[in-house]
């Protein structure tokens, strides 16, 4: 039986009316800044992280904490919680597919150019030590320095820090991707070592929070030791059965018509994955990651429905997400104080340089001239969505305080907008390689 939308004459809503109205006003904020950004050659991620953040404490209940309390009371929030959480799940998953076709990508592109010979080796010494290890350690000194204004709740001193300097270290391979293509230099040498190299750093990344979130769970050495056998375990599952059985399946799916009918299964195994990386203690993103990077490279099926799954990820999921971590986020949180801001300052100025002297200075090494040094080490200070992910999954397991979120989420911002605007600053892209005779088809790559 249908119940009225509004009862009781005082303006009172309906949970469910009020749920769909959030969702509307959250999904047409978001696109409407990511368009306008866009127009001002920002990646549309900015734009849907702003949406967010204006839809929390830092905009909308500042200025009308009224308003905010009536479009986003507690049991639509819990709600839009939930819901992004299946869209981060299906985010990840898409992401894992996006690290396997995207190396994929890579080698053949790097069949092009004589100068890119050894890339996979050479995007593995500039993430790991210099784009990642350098701002790891920076990010792991200030965290030891400021525990009182970026530390949550959870004891581990060590597992704060150690999450502090990862989430430092992130480089966004979607967004990254996505800002390639927008500047024309998707197919040159140095974009393809700039997404070899942050498909590198996202695996490292998530390994690392991956151990991170063993560690620092509750239940001693038997417990923590009893995790990662279970995890190691199950990454070998997934090697050695589950991606030469998927491999299979994709195959027989492509020689028959009506292929897309494995989407279903594919994003069951994600969320079968997801629930099991959740009950070992770790996040279920985890899982969702680990499951799409066994799905066959390469393929035309899996490409179509990845591209189709995309779609309601990226325009309505995501933002709840976005949202969800804005209406943690305030911006007053650090107070009138100067010393809170000028840690902040220090924070995103110590973000910046580590990645490019880092990453550039890495690249450098390996013989790179040194405007194309420069162009990678601004490249991997992109840091995007996968920084709001990382941070989101530390603020509620306590590992970071509310000031810390939105310290990261800032800074995620900052970075992730004045990348393209560095690129520019120095000089004209290279110019990409001829294509080939034999024209390929690209691959789909999430947004966000």
């Amino acid at each position: 039986m249908l119940t009225p939308a509004v009862s009781g004459g005082a303006g009172a809503v309906d949970p469910m009316a009020r749920f769909l109205l959030a969702v509307a006003v959250i999904v047409l904020l978001s696109h409407l800044l990511g368009v306008l950004l866009g127009r001002l050659g920002q990646p549309l991620v900015i734009g849907e992280i702003l949406g967010g953040l204006l839809l929390g404490p830092s905009a909308l209940g500042w200025i009308w904490p009224a308003g905010q309390a009536w479009l986003l009371p507690e049991e639509v929030t819990s709600t839009l919680d939930m819901a992004a959480q299946l869209g981060l799940v299906t985010f990840m998953f898409l992401l894992g597919c996006e690290l396997s076709l995207e190396q994929t990508e890579q080698t053949e592109q790097t069949e092009q150019t004589e100068q890119t010979e050894h890339t996979g080796r050479k995007a593995l010494g500039a993430a790991v030590v210099g784009g990642m290890g350098l701002p790891f350690l920076v990010g792991t000194g200030i965290a030891a320095l400021a525990p009182t204004m970026l530390k949550g709740s959870a004891p581990q001193f060590a597992g704060y820090v150690c999450f502090f300097g990862l989430a430092m270290s992130i480089t966004a391979l979607p967004v990254l991707a996505r800002l390639l293509v927008d500047l024309g230099m998707d197919r040159s040498p140095l974009g393809s070592f700039s997404l070899a190299a942050a498909a590198v750093g996202d695996g490292v990344a998530w390994l690392g929070l991956t151990v991170i979130l063993a560690v620092t769970g509750t239940g001693g050495t038997l417990h923590i030791a009893t995790t990662v056998g279970i995890t190691l375990a199950l990454v070998a599952l997934t090697v050695f059965v589950v991606r030469p059985l998927l491999a299979a399946v994709v195959r027989t799916a492509e020689q028959r018509p009506g292929g897309e009918r494995l989407l279903p299964l594919l994003l069951v195994g994600a969320i079968a994955y997801a629930v099991i990386t959740h009950l070992l203690g770790l996040h279920p993103v985890i899982g969702a990651f680990l499951f799409g990077t066994a799905v066959p490279r390469d393929s035309t099926v899996t490409a179509r429905m990845n591209q189709q799954l995309q779609g309601f990820t990226l325009t309505v999921l995501l933002p709840l997400f976005f949202a969800g971590v804005g209406l943690h986020v305030s911006v007053g949180a650090l107070g009138l104080h100067p010393g809170p801001w000028l840690v902040f300052a220090g924070i995103l100025v110590a973000a910046t340089l580590t990645k490019i002297v880092g990453a550039g200075g890495a690249s450098r090494m390996m013989g790179f001239p040194r405007t194309d040094a420069l162009r990678f080490g601004a490249l991997m200070n992109c840091r995007g969505v996968t920084e709001l992910v990382v941070a989101g999954i530390g603020w509620q397991l306590h590992l970071i305080s509310a000031t810390g979120l939105t310290v990261l989420v800032l800074m995620a911002l900052i970075t992730t907008a004045v990348t393209s605007p560095l690129l520019k600053a120095l000089g004209p892209t290279p110019t990409p390689p001829a294509p080939r005779s034999r024209e390929k088809q690209p691959v789909a790559q999430p947004a966000g």
